[in-house]
């Protein structure tokens, strides 16, 4: 797995997941903010399959 998620990419998908989660926890949208872990596991990970898929990076580390 090549990274494709940049550091700006990866900052707003943690603030995103968060807030997802904090809401779900806090009953304000419900069980569907438990999708909020996705956008935290490709922040972790710094890959995103959908970017491989559509051939998009954002993070500046250029491929071989």
């Amino acid at each position: 797995m090549t990274r494709n998620v940049g550091s700006i990419d990866r900052i707003l998908r943690i603030v995103l997941g968060l807030a997802l989660i904090a809401l779900t926890l806090t009953g304000a949208i419900g069980v569907w903010g438990w999708i909020g872990l996705v956008p935290l596991a490709t922040a972790a990970m710094g890959f995103c399959p959908l970017y491989t898929v559509l051939g998009f990076s954002t993070c500046p580390v250029k491929r071989s």
